[in-house]
C-alpha cells in the first residue's frame, strides 16, 4: 500500500501516523530508537506490505502491470490501491476525505524533526503539491507515475499503465474491493484500543 493507506490504516494517534509514513525509511532495527507510538507506525507499515505482498488478491492486479513494469509492478500496485481507497473513501472511513487529509499533512509537519532526512527533503512538495488528494483523478496518477519515473527506479510506461487502469478500470476496483477489507481485518489487532478511521 502506499502513503494514503498506510496514513489511513495508522489510527487516531499522531505519531502511530508517522511512523507508518516514514516505515520505508526506516531500516532494520533502527526503528528502535523512536519513541513508542512511532515504533509501532514503522511495525505496523512493516506489518502491511508484508500482508500485501503476499496476498493473492493484490498479487493480480500487481500481474496485469508486470509486462511492463517487472519487479516494480508491486510498487505501482500500492499507488493504483491508494486511488481506488480515495474513490472508495467514503464507503471505508469515518472521516471525509479532505479533512483526513488535511489532519495527516498536520500531524506529519508538527513531527517535522522526527522524520528521517529523506522524508524532510520531499515532505514540503508532497503537502504543498497536495500529493493525497492527486491520487483520486486518473490526471492524478499520471503525474504521480510520471514523477515516480523520473525520481525512482520505476520504468517509463506512464502510458501503459494508465491505459491499463482505464479499460481494467472496474475489475481493478472490485479486486481492491476484495483485498483492502482482509488488509483491515488483518491489521486491526495491532489498533485495539486504539481510535481509527475505520468504518466499521
Amino acid at each position: 500500500m502506499n502513503f494514503l493507506a498506510h496514513l489511513y490504516l495508522s489510527g487516531t494517534p499522531a505519531e502511530i501516523m508517522v511512523g507508518n509514513f516514514i516505515g520505508d525509511y526506516v531500516k532494520g532495527k533502527n526503528y528502535e530508537k523512536y519513541p513508542e507510538y512511532i515504533r509501532l507506525g514503522i511495525l505496523l507499515h512493516r506489518k502491511i506490505d508484508t500482508f500485501t505482498d503476499n496476498n493473492e488478491i493484490a498479487k493480480k492486479t500487481k500481474n496485469r502491470f508486470a509486462p511492463a513494469y517487472h519487479k516494480y509492478a508491486g510498487a505501482l500496485t500500492d499507488v493504483i490501491f491508494d486511488h481506488f481507497l480515495a474513490v472508495e473513501w467514503d464507503k471505508y472511513a469515518t472521516i471525509p476525505l479532505h479533512d483526513f487529509i488535511y489532519l495527516a499533512y498536520e500531524n506529519l509537519l508538527n513531527n517535522f524533526d522526527l522524520l528521517p532526512e529523506r522524508v524532510k527533503n520531499f515532505l514540503p512538495f508532497f503537502v504543498i503539491s497536495d500529493w493525497l488528494d492527486s491520487y483520486r483523478t486518473i490526471n492524478g496518477l499520471t503525474k504521480a507515475f510520471h514523477l515516480m519515473s523520473i525520481k525512482t527506479s520505476l520504468p517509463r510506461e506512464t502510458g501503459f499503465a494508465i491505459n491499463e487502469i482505464i479499460t481494467n478500470y472496474e475489475d481493478i476496483k472490485k479486486e481492491f474491493n476484495i483485498f483492502f477489507p482482509q488488509l483491515i481485518i488483518h491489521i486491526k489487532h495491532d489498533l485495539s484500543g486504539i481510535e481509527t478511521f475505520i468504518k466499521s
